[in-house]
């Protein structure tokens, strides 16, 4: 495990992840901190546990609004939705593939 220093509306946290995903966290990071930051300078939220709340709902519909309730990948979470895909790859680099000896 990584331990990483970052910065959320100025505030700092210590966050740990497994090596190789420190990009993916700091881009969370960034993402949750414009979030708060946004919902802080309207004004119209006061209070950083209120702010935090908010942000984690606006994320949430925006997560929610990105799944399909119908269809062949509606129940299937993003990690399995890229393995169905890398092995769609597999399949057509395959098919693709230079095939020897034909005749």
């Amino acid at each position: 495990m990584i331990q990483l220093d970052v910065s959320i509306m100025g505030q700092p946290y210590k966050l740990a992840c497994k090596e190789g995903e420190e990009g993916a966290l700091q881009e969370a990071v960034a993402y949750l901190d414009a979030k708060m930051s946004a919902i802080r300078d309207a004004g119209k939220v006061k209070g950083s546990d209120r702010i935090a709340v908010m942000a984690a709902l606006g994320v949430t519909a925006e997560l929610l609004a990105t799944k399909s309730p119908d269809g062949p990948l509606a129940d299937m979470t993003m990690s399995e939705i890229k393995q169905k895909i890398a092995g769609m790859h597999q399949t057509l680099d395959t098919a693709l593939a230079p095939q020897e000896n034909l005749f």
